[in-house]
């Protein structure tokens, strides 16, 4: 498991897929996301907007991030 900080209180689903360096554009953020290869929280999203903050777990594929507090 991957451990990511933020230091805003949320960052958007797309952005941190980007950050993470697991989508390289915003474009293919979006096709990941509507496709349902994410899941928060155990449940699959399909919501690229939606805000992710400090306790979230992400997953997509075999990679799995979890987002802290800064």
């Amino acid at each position: 498991m991957e451990i990511i900080k933020i230091s805003t209180e949320f960052i958007k689903l797309d952005a941190l897929l980007k950050f993470c360096g697991i989508a390289e554009t915003g474009g293919d953020a979006k096709i990941i996301v509507q496709d349902g290869e994410v899941s928060v929280n155990g449940e699959i999203c399909t919501q690229r907007g939606r805000k992710i903050r400090a306790g979230d777990i992400i997953r997509v594929g075999d990679i799995e991030l979890c987002v802290k507090a800064e």
